[in-house]
């Protein structure tokens, strides 16, 4: 992925990116919306400007196509595409099941006024054939869920550790996905100087593939070693340590730099924040807290990078207490506590003491405030922004470290 860098949401020479996206029956209205607004911004993170959508109701994700043949000319007409192809698609053609899309954020104009979009931002995962098939169809850049997330990781990652395990996750991803280089062409001889006895290309590829996740994971072994060399000598009788857990974008990173006066980089984005950041809770209490910034999670955040961040995430299973965010505003809030709740639990992390914060409780009218407060009872609700807020939230912080010892 080669998008351009993030750009303010008015800038008209970002590339152009149209979501394709299926609504399943199991899921509500509001659950695909929201989800549909992720992937816009998860698109936006990337530096793209999302155009259009195109939609469609589903028993299911299958298909060759992902959707109908009526929907796939729909978003062919975004990219400049042929559409479907007959004959192309291994499962045969397929109908539309459904009319039903998203218009109202992006109305009907002109094909001659319309942004060609060079990139299809798809809202799930792919199989190869589906991938190959789309790009078929839309002559365009097909990027799915778990390829997007996995693209802003690689960018944003920092540190050896983080780019190491970004490497890992993304080579996993694209291992299945390897296909010939040159369909038809002979396999390689074997003999010295030859690359294997009847090897393909594709053999050699998937080998390579092989052996340089096999080196990271030997590198990653050792850049580990480090890490918990640091965090043994941090853990002391006379050190406490808070972890920030949550949602991306909840505004951990925001809470950190107010807590602990700090200059770290903030940013209204998705997954800012990559690397384990450790500061000292300021103003300085006895005994001293540190308060750690960990990467945040995301609803269908791919398997394998949830795996390879786990030695990240062990300042949130080592800590004596998460401070567990929510961005209040956000009307997926509750979803988004229960996928940062399971993302712990894979980490034996969930029956750590915790606080809950609801976040960004500004941005929220008083009728929302209260239906949150029967909803989370034992919640705080804070601003980051607020001084009053933070200066709250470090007082809880000591009382609990001084009840705990």
């Amino acid at each position: 992925m080669s998008a351009a860098p993030p750009a303010t949401a008015s800038d008209p020479d970002r590339p152009a990116a149209v979501i394709l996206a299926v609504q399943l029956q199991t899921v509500s209205d509001k659950e695909f919306a929201s989800s549909l607004k992720e992937l816009e911004r998860l698109g936006k993170t990337l530096g793209l400007r999302v155009v259009g959508r195109v939609t469609q109701k589903r028993r299911g994700p299958e298909g060759a196509h992902v959707v109908g043949e009526g929907k796939l000319k729909e978003l062919a007409e975004y990219t400049g595409g042929r559409g479907f192809v007959p004959g192309y698609s291994p499962l045969g053609r397929e109908e539309d099941e459904s009319t039903d899309e998203d218009t109202d954020e992006f109305p009907d104009t002109e094909e001659s006024q319309r942004p060609r979009a060079v990139t299809v931002l798809v809202d799930q995962d792919l199989s190869p054939t589906q991938m190959r098939n789309l790009e078929r169809a839309t002559e365009a850049e097909v990027l799915d869920r778990s390829m997007v997330i996995l693209s802003i990781f690689q960018r944003h990652a920092r540190t050896r550790e983080a780019k190491i395990q970004v490497e890992i996750a993304r080579l996993l991803y694209m291992a299945p996905r390897l296909r010939e280089a040159n369909a038809g062409s002979e396999r390689q001889r074997g003999g010295v100087g030859g690359k294997g006895a009847g090897e393909s290309a594709l053999e050699l590829g998937r080998r390579a593939t092989r052996d340089r996740i096999a080196e990271l994971r030997r590198n990653l072994v050792v850049v580990k070693r480090e890490a918990d060399t640091q965090r043994n000598r941090r853990s002391t009788s006379t050190t406490q340590t808070v972890a920030l857990v949550g949602y991306t974008n909840a505004g951990k990173s925001r809470l950190m730099r107010e807590l602990t006066n700090d200059a770290m980089y903030v940013a209204d984005q998705l997954f800012a924040t990559l690397d384990t950041t450790v500061r000292i809770l300021m103003p300085e209490t006895r005994p001293r807290i540190l308060v750690s910034d960990t990467v945040g999670f995301i609803k269908a955040l791919p398997h394998d990078l949830v795996a390879s961040f786990r030695s990240t995430l062990e300042e949130a299973r080592e800590a004596n207490l998460h401070l567990h965010m929510v961005d209040a505003s956000d009307a997926a809030c509750q979803n988004q506590y229960e996928v940062t709740r399971q993302a712990l639990t894979e980490i034996a992390a969930a029956d750590h003491p915790r606080l809950l914060i609801l976040n960004k409780i500004d941005l929220v009218n008083d009728e929302r405030r209260a239906a949150l407060a029967l909803e989370f009872p034992d919640a705080v609700q804070m601003s980051a922004h607020s001084p009053t807020d933070v200066e709250h939230l470090h007082h809880l912080n000591q009382s609990f470290i001084e009840r705990d010892m």
